[in-house]
């Protein structure tokens, strides 16, 4: 099959695409590699740095796994205009393109923060969207944009929750990850919790889950609409306890104004016959065997907001 990728450079795309061509695919990659490019080359990979608000046009593909976009709360909130292009308007782009292609099969990388705040209640795909930030508001209206084209492609949306784990492409500003790499490199844990002291709550997927979740969807084509993928809904104290039982270091509770907190419920995936192989706590051990051995050293880079900031890749707001 031959699979085009966008954002196939980025933190999920660097687990995806090696995997892909495991199988025996053929992998277009379409990236601007603003966090650079840790594919290596391989006969049946193409890598192309490109801007997906460019695409005029794409060559033929049987699928398109779109992981590209401005991603999460911050970053969106940087240049809301630029969020709205890349997100939504690039994405419909993408898709005319993708049917004047003939491409049969279209995969979206949504969030399950589209459900915005639910006090905590696991959220199911029939429960109502109610995103509180651009970021959420352009996945949710991108989601819409893409089941317009129901009637020409199978669309399959996925809902991912907070993705940990180790990536070539390594990201260090999400919660596993972030807290993870303070007990290695700072022996103290920071471990948020709202103003009035409610305990902050989010759903995680190991990054090995997701790109398989993208993987069970290209062989199943028949499971169109909306999926989500989380397995493990854990607070962000307990995420720091969990931790801390790995790596040695101290936990400080600070209160913050992040009023972002819920949980997912993916029963609808997991009657599909989907099984996740990967826990948090894999997670939180796996980057610390990487820290040990000098693989994962801490750069501005594997921070969306610092280095999209440092660079001047988007408008400072």
């Amino acid at each position: 099959m031959k699979i085009l990728v966008t954002g196939g450079c980025g933190y999920k795309g660097s687990v995806l695409v090696p995997k892909l061509l495991a199988l025996g695919h053929f992998v277009e990659v379409y990236d601007n590699q603003w966090f650079g490019n840790y594919l290596r080359p391989h006969h049946a990979l193409r890598v192309y740095k490109h801007d997906i608000r460019d695409i005029q046009s794409i060559g033929f593909a049987d699928a398109v796994v779109h992981l590209a976009g401005i991603a999460n709360d911050p970053c969106g909130e940087l240049d809301a205009k630029l969020t709205w292009e890349v997100n939504v308007y690039a994405t419909m782009g993408l898709a005319e393109a993708a049917v004047k292609a003939g491409v049969k099969q279209f995969i979206f990388a949504s969030s399950a923060s589209v459900y915005g705040l639910k006090d905590n209640k696991p959220v199911v795909e029939t429960d109502s969207l109610a995103p509180v930030s651009d970021y959420n508001r352009t996945k949710q209206v991108a989601e819409r944009v893409l089941l317009s084209y129901s009637d020409k492609m199978k669309i399959q949306i996925v809902r991912p929750a907070t993705v940990c784990g180790y990536s070539p492409r390594m990201r260090l500003d999400t919660m596993v990850n972030m807290l993870t790499v303070q007990a290695l490199t700072k022996g103290e844990i920071t471990a948020h919790c709202g103003e009035h002291g409610v305990n902050l709550m989010r759903p995680n997927i190991h990054i090995e889950d997701i790109t398989e979740v993208y993987i069970w969807m290209l062989d199943h084509p028949e499971l169109t609409g909306a999926y989500n993928a989380g397995f493990e809904n854990i607070s962000a104290m307990d995420t720091a306890t969990m931790i801390a039982e790995e790596v040695e270091a101290k936990i400080t509770i600070t209160k913050v104004k992040d009023k972002r907190s819920y949980a997912v419920d993916s029963s609808k995936l997991l009657k599909t016959g989907f099984k996740p192989c990967k826990s948090v706590r894999d997670a939180i051990f796996e980057i610390s065997a990487q820290h040990d051995i000098g693989a994962l050293k801490p750069e501005e880079r594997m921070l969306n907001l610092a280095w999209t900031r440092s660079q001047g890749l988007v408008a400072n707001k």
